[in-house]
């Protein structure tokens, strides 16, 4: 049985395009398509969602801080760079979790500022 580490090894030295050309010799080789299943599962959530009625997009979302976490220091730190509030605020908003820490944001705004606070252990929601 081949060396399945050494494998591995070789096939994360592949660049994109030699992994490519990999996986087309391997289908050729096999008789299989690597993409027919990736294709079916595509295809049924689209033929279920056009089966539901069209719902509209949310645009604007609010950013909650549920929990602090251990790092109530970090999180009031992370809390002021979003919101540009004092150190008094801040700690105040921080405290009285859960409280919206952003409201109608964008969704990149929204995003950027949940990884932001759950990289210092926050714990978040979007709504």
């Amino acid at each position: 049985m081949a060396d399945l580490n050494k494998l591995v090894e070789e096939i994360s030295a592949l660049t994109l395009m030699e992994a490519s050309e990999l996986v087309k010799m391997l289908e050729d080789k096999l008789g299989v398509s690597a993409a027919a299943p990736v294709a079916m599962m595509g295809a049924m959530p689209a033929a279920a969602a056009a089966e539901a009625e069209p719902e509209e997009e949310k645009t604007e979302f609010n950013v909650v801080l549920k929990d602090i976490g251990p790092s109530k220091i970090e999180v009031i730190k992370v809390v002021r760079q979003l919101t540009n509030l004092g150190l008094k605020e801040a700690k105040a908003l921080v405290e009285s979790a859960p409280s919206n820490v952003m409201e109608s944001v964008s969704k990149e705004a929204a995003e950027d500022a949940k990884s932001k606070l759950e990289a210092v252990s926050a714990v978040i929601e979007l709504k």
